[in-house]
């Protein structure tokens, strides 16, 4: 194992609330390096080339993060090349042929690679190609949103504003009423108040955003409650893999946040989800605003 089994939940399955809170210094570090981040992610949108560079490197901390995990005190570097490498040559190739067909068979390729490669290794084939697809599609997601529609930028940020006010109002709503836990086997620190306060702060947040830019505000509330289930899917994805693998945290490289992947697993799933509306469906994130 690659750490010690977190602990299950308390008895009842109830989270005491605010009566629980105590100080410490993720209180600080949390919401610090939350703006840090967020603020390096908006200016990335800026330019469409840069923000590219910033999904393969963040894919190549998460790729070094998940085989880690999924490796059980094995080496695991061999595997994570085959991520890394996978998702940047996925990336180019979307770049350079405009066509998401070619990257997505490029990341099957590199699934299909990294099954053999850990099967000869003696290491668990499933989970080390489900890395490859599991990082590989969000980043040719991410990518192409950024890239391909004419509003790209507004797209992405939409998507950001409501991953991040899923996971923070998830947070604060969950701290401070607590009460019944939503899936403790998954995630004993999820809860249904901090579920339902995410989802809500996703529709305000979202809604707030499309009314700025001058889209239909009603249905921008509507989706934005709809499509924080697909965030807090990818939240409970991420919760499931870690305790089938007896870790509390993908990581430690970001401070009140834990890993890379402990910060974008809700990206993760809804980048994803919403490459496939848009592209599946032409599906307008921007409701009444032309893209």
């Amino acid at each position: 194992m690659s750490g010690p089994r977190p602990q299950s939940p308390s008895a009842g399955g109830h989270a005491p609330g605010y009566r629980a809170i105590r100080w410490d210094m993720d209180w600080v570090m949390r919401p610090l390096f939350g703006i840090v981040l967020a603020g390096i992610a908006i200016l990335a949108l800026v330019w469409p080339e840069y923000f590219a560079g910033m999904v393969v490197l963040i894919t190549a901390l998460a790729a070094y993060e998940w085989h880690r995990m999924v490796a059980v005190g094995r080496d695991y570097r061999l595997e994570t090349a085959i991520t890394s490498l996978t998702a940047a040559a996925a990336v180019l190739i979307l770049l350079m042929s405009r066509q998401i067909g070619p990257a997505l068979l490029a990341v099957a390729i590199g699934a299909l690679v990294a099954v053999l490669v850990a099967r000869s290794r003696g290491q668990s084939p499933v989970w080390q190609g489900l890395g490859v697809v599991y990082l590989g599609l969000p980043a040719i997601a991410l990518v192409s949103l950024r890239a391909f529609p004419e509003r790209g930028w507004q797209v992405i940020a939409g998507l950001f504003l409501i991953v991040w006010a899923t996971d923070t109002g998830a947070l604060i709503f969950g701290k401070l009423i607590g009460g019944p836990r939503m899936a403790p086997v998954l995630s004993p620190s999820k809860t249904w108040a901090g579920t339902i306060g995410g989802s809500v702060t996703a529709a305000l947040v979202f809604s707030c955003y499309i009314w700025l830019l001058g889209g239909t505000l009603w249905i921008a509330a509507l989706f934005g409650l709809a499509f924080s289930a697909v965030a807090h899917a990818g939240d409970l994805f991420e919760s499931f893999v870690k305790r089938r693998f007896g870790i509390k945290n993908s990581g430690s490289l970001i401070p009140g946040h834990g890993g890379v992947l402990d910060r974008m697993d809700s990206t993760i799933f809804a980048s994803v989800a919403l490459a496939i509306l848009v592209f599946g469906t032409h599906f307008n994130l921007l409701f009444g605003i032309a893209s």
